[in-house]
């Protein structure tokens, strides 16, 4: 009798059982997907093969928008290194079916952690390499580290053909963390990693000594240590004041989701501000879509670094785990982000996006009546080779988003001689200087200024009157509003003189003003490219000829140098989607904004150099009829 009853009760309970609800359709791929998807390829791939990413496979977007149903997918990248063949994949996880894989010709995936420990290997087998160290009074290999830089693509002879990247040395006897502070210079090693064969060995300069003086970061090699400043608490008792629903963010009137790429890093979705009752849309997908660093060194070592740090070595495979009370503050909630490695095998990165309220100032004031404003920061850190990038989304109260991207981490310096004077770089320490270089950040931004349907670009730039009886002062302008109708007429660049700045706009939809709602992008700080307009560099980064570009919405256009950049010969990406100057006025449009920073070394930036921030703002132009933070409270 008591048999029949716990079988009565088991039976209960498991009805009761529910389904686990279903994953929005933009979430991240979990740890089983990513083992799902690769259990599902492998039988199908060459049997040596990796994996270089595994990722969402983004659902189309009407189908997002519209809530309907969708198989969960995985998109992957393989590259088999004995045929020298990259391969796409997509595996169905709802199905357990593989819906595509295909060979991708002549293109070349992510350089990954294996293709750096097989140049180290093919490196270290050459005779002439071995030679050109110990003519420097290196005689213990052991104390070498070898860095594998991106060798971009010049045309040069034997680089048609195989994967390619340069080997360059570092000094790193006994204890040295930082040992791009003892570059060997003047040796570096074209490696084709598809023959295992050293195609060139640069070795010149063998008078310039290795640089030996210490530059660790720890604390105690940087004794003596100012005193601690006063204690700084900051403490939410009540816990943080946003709340995740599945998935998505919830905070003041904000809603958002996101997501770690492994190549574009931390990707916004969906994002959304309510108002008067109702959530209206304003960005479906923000990203860094690209980001290109080139050196302007024309130096044998150095002509070649032009690492375009997304497409190239992937800026989510780098991500860093952060610190409480270090990389973000005490009250900051972390979380994990799950990748795959070469096996395909899901691996977490523990800490590794921060979400966090923070002080934001003034939020207005008049007289005796202010308000506190508070920010609420999403952000991450990418740590790429002797660089680290951190990129924060920041949300206003007001209504604006903001980007800030903050560079720090090591410069890469070169040995030079005592006294020497070089005028593409600038000393920072004894036998060392930095060579000057630039930094460039192209953001995708899809925007859906109130709905996807119909936007349109316009552009804003403010002019003096011209001098006569109209502007009899001389003080007048105005700001001329400018529609940009096709891709050709949106490839644009900033002025400075116009004030010039970007606006998104609904025509169908109006503020209580009766104008149509828009977001506007107010730039930053920003700079050109010094590179030749036919040079090697800026025709694989073509992206860089405008600071602007606007594209109809196309879901495979997603990266602005192209799918491949590695070793491209260039013309991919915005170049050759806009050659066909397609329509974008009252359209699903795509802006796309190109941040740089040229960095003119000191050594104030040595040895580790300070945060240099920059960045952009998206806020409501018409979007509201009056500010919007006029209901913050006291």
């Amino acid at each position: 009798m008591r048999i029949s009853l716990l079988l009565i009760l088991i039976s209960i309970l498991a009805a009761c059982r529910t389904t686990p609800p279903p994953l929005h359709p933009l979430a991240p791929l979990t740890a089983a997907e990513i083992r799902d998807a690769a259990d599902l390829l492998r039988p199908r791939i060459p049997a040596g093969a990796r994996f270089i990413t595994v990722s969402l496979d983004e659902p189309p977007k009407e189908m997002v928008l519209r809530a309907i149903p969708t198989p969960r997918r995985a998109f992957a990248v393989l590259y088999d290194a004995e045929q020298n063949q990259t391969w796409e994949a997509v595996a169905n996880l709802s199905q357990h079916r593989v819906d595509r894989l295909r060979l991708v010709p002549g293109a070349q995936p992510l350089v990954t952690g294996e293709d750096s420990a097989r140049a180290d290997q093919i490196v270290r087998a050459d005779p002439r390499w071995r030679s050109a160290i110990e003519a420097r009074g290196i005689h213990d290999l052991n104390n070498v580290s070898i860095v594998a830089w991106t060798a971009g693509y010049f045309a040069l002879p034997g680089t048609g053909q195989g994967r390619v990247v340069r080997a360059i040395p570092y000094y790193s006897a006994g204890n040295t963390h930082n040992y791009f502070a003892h570059p060997i210079e003047g040796v570096v090693a074209h490696v084709n990693l598809t023959t295992g064969t050293v195609l060139e060995l640069l070795d010149s300069g063998r008078d310039v000594p290795v640089p030996r003086q210490p530059a660790e970061l720890a604390p105690l090699f940087n004794a003596p240590l100012r005193l601690l400043p006063a204690p700084l608490s900051i403490t939410q008792t009540a816990g943080p004041g946003f709340r995740l629903e599945d998935g998505e963010v919830r905070w003041q009137k904000w809603r958002f989701r996101f997501g770690l790429n492994p190549r574009e890093g931390l990707v916004l979705y969906t994002v959304g501000y309510e108002d008067a009752g109702r959530v209206r849309p304003i960005l479906y997908r923000g990203s860094l879509s690209e980001m290109v660093v080139p050196y302007g060194d024309p130096a044998g070592g150095w002509f070649f670094r032009n690492s375009f740090d997304a497409g190239e070595l992937g800026l989510g495979l780098n991500a860093a785990p952060l610190r409480a009370g270090a990389d973000c503050p005490e009250n900051c909630t972390l979380y994990d982000a799950v990748l795959s490695d070469s096996e395909g095998r899901p691996v977490a990165i523990p800490r590794a996006i921060a979400l966090y309220e923070r002080d934001g100032g003034i939020a207005w004031k008049h007289d005796d009546e202010t308000r506190r404003a508070r920010d609420l920061v999403l952000g991450y850190v990418s740590t790429v080779g002797n660089y680290d990038y951190g990129f924060d989304w920041i949300f206003h109260q007001d209504g604006a988003l903001e980007l800030r991207v903050a560079l720090t981490g090591v410069m890469a310096a070169k040995a030079v001689a005592t006294g020497a004077h070089d005028p593409y770089s600038h000393p920072v320490a004894p036998n060392l200087a930095a060579p000057h270089h630039q930094h460039f950040f192209t953001f995708r931004l899809d925007l859906d200024v109130d709905g996807a349907l119909p936007n349109r670009v316009v552009e804003l730039n403010s002019v003096p009157a011209p001098a006569g009886p109209a502007n009899p002062y001389g003080g007048a302008f105005q700001m001329i509003e400018t529609p940009l109708r096709s891709e050709r007429d949106a490839q644009r660049n900033l002025d400075l003189a116009a004030s010039r700045k970007w606006l998104v706009t609904n025509p169908t939809a109006r503020n209580s003003l009766g104008h149509p709602t828009g977001y506007a992008l107010l730039p930053g700080e920003n700079a050109v490219p010094f590179a030749q307009p036919d040079s090697w560099v800026r025709r694989r980064a073509g992206f860089l000829n405008s600071h602007i570009w606007v594209t109809p919405y196309r879901a495979a256009e997603m990266y602005a140098g192209g799918d491949y950049p590695n070793q491209s010969r260039g013309g991919d990406g915005l170049p050759s989607w806009t050659q066909g100057d397609r329509a974008i006025q009252n359209h699903d449009i795509v802006l796309w904004y190109t941040l740089g920073i040229t960095h003119n070394p000191r050594p104030e930036d040595w040895p580790v150099m300070p945060v240099h921030a920059a960045g952009f703002r998206l806020v409501p132009w018409g979007f509201f009829g009056r500010n919007p933070a006029m209901d913050l409270p006291r």
